[in-house]
């Protein structure tokens, strides 16, 4: 049976001045009873604070930390960008004493190698497993929608309402003829297939993954302006 990180995000609360706890959350699933929290996802800011980091963000950089509660007492991982350049990006997980635990690179379409968003994921010691943004099917049926799309996303900034049809979401990754990950868009889900899968490293790809939603369809949970 495969299990499940889920990243469950709200609106973190300030109270008296003090730091708001993390509200973002990630939770693991496998099968043999309700879902619990693993992680706490926070952004890490550089020395520029927010407005650094929503620069830096135009460029396909991202960087947050994986706290083991609400209270930052413990980093579970961390994600730092080793490069973004060209539309490509590199990201590191480290473990909390700075090991590497994996690598991910995300080539945005059409500015990699195909028309697709392609995700690379290396587990430190194990294999590469490559998945594609979407299948082929459903982005030549959404693209002729894009049109009528736009139309409602304008009607939505002056009603606010208005719902629009996500582009493909979903994500196979394969390695050696295994599927080893999958992330599927009904329940913003990563899917783990091989149990030699760290979890640290899916539920920093789950979240990195939803940093990269698209604003048509919501707000990505490390965009935010406060």
């Amino acid at each position: 049976m495969s299990s499940a990180v889920t990243l469950k995000v709200y609106r973190g609360r300030v109270s008296g001045g003090a730091p708001a706890p993390v509200g973002d959350l990630v939770e693991f699933s496998d099968g043999s009873g309700p879902p619990r929290v693993v992680a706490y996802a926070e952004r890490e800011l550089p020395p520029g604070g927010i407005p650094a980091y929503l620069a830096a963000r135009g460029s396909g950089a991202r960087s947050f930390v994986l706290w083991a509660d609400e209270h930052r007492r413990e980093r579970v991982a961390t994600l730092v960008t080793a490069s973004a350049v060209g539309g490509v990006a590199t990201f590191q997980v480290l473990g909390a004493h700075g090991e590497l635990i994996g690598t991910f690179v995300r080539e945005k379409a059409l500015r990699g190698r195909g028309l697709r968003t392609r995700w690379t994921v290396k587990q430190a010691g194990g294999p590469e497993a490559v998945g594609y943004k979407g299948r082929i099917f459903w982005w030549c049926v959404w693209w002729p929608l894009w049109p009528v799309q736009a139309l409602i996303v304008l009607v939505a900034l002056f009603s606010n309402g208005g719902d629009i049809a996500r582009g493909p979401r979903r994500v196979i990754w394969r390695a050696g003829g295994r599927t080893p990950l999958e992330f599927r868009s009904s329940g913003d889900r990563l899917l783990l297939h091989a149990p030699e899968t760290d979890w640290r490293l899916a539920a920093a790809l789950v979240v990195l993954l939803r940093a990269f939603d698209s604003w048509a369809a919501g707000v990505p949970w490390d965009s935010r302006k406060k």
